[in-house]
């Protein structure tokens, strides 16, 4: 009465994998040491970084390529010849922390730095230039190495005001960048030192 189903081999073994990347898949999520934080979390604690023997923290973690050195180098018609800082890859939103303790001196729009985060600690004013808008901290308020600070922002931005800054096709851009990414700018004693030489 009732009609034997015989499956294909093929089909078997199909249905049998996916068996086991679903099992898979659930213990290396659950079980795993991998965890992920949320916003709240990343914001009311610091990274666990490095401090280096200068005392100083990389500002991005997690984001370790360079993508422009400080210093002379080829020019274009978005940047210049002379770079006073230091450029880290980094996708929008990204997080980067304070390298050293210091004040907030600065939230706002610079030009070709774009959106621009400032801290100053004794002699040193520390910009972080092409962050997000959407400023995480204000002027005046103090803040620990390793601290989170800000994101870094998108390409383009709109609103600002004879904004000179473009991309190819004509859409204003985060100050003077080709890209998503973190510019850190140190200045010792109003000079543009090379961040690695703290970092």
């Amino acid at each position: 009465m009732f009609q034997k189903i015989i499956f294909p081999r093929y089909i078997i073994i199909l249905l049998a994998l996916f068996f086991f990347i679903y099992i898979y898949s659930f213990f290396h999520l659950y079980y795993s040491d991998y965890t992920i934080q949320d916003d709240t979390q990343l914001l009311n604690n610091n990274y666990t970084s490095t401090i280096n023997s200068n005392g100083f923290v990389w500002p991005v973690p997690g984001c370790k390529t360079i993508t422009s050195y400080f210093g002379y180098r080829q020019g274009s018609s978005v940047v210049s010849s002379y770079h006073s800082g230091l450029d880290i890859g980094a996708p929008t939103g990204t997080y980067f922390v304070a390298i050293t303790d210091g004040t907030i001196v600065n939230t706002g729009w610079t030009g070709s730095g774009g959106f621009t985060i400032t801290l100053v600690n004794q002699n040193l004013r520390i910009s972080y230039c092409h962050s997000s808008p959407n400023f995480i901290v204000h002027n005046g308020q103090k803040v620990s190495k390793g601290e989170v600070i800000g994101q870094v922002g998108p390409k383009n931005v709109y609103n600002i005001p004879n904004n000179p800054y473009k991309d190819s096709n004509g859409n204003p851009t985060n100050g003077a960048m080709t890209g998503p990414h973190l510019h850190l700018t140190i200045r010792k004693d109003g000079v543009a030192v090379d961040p690695l030489n703290y970092l």
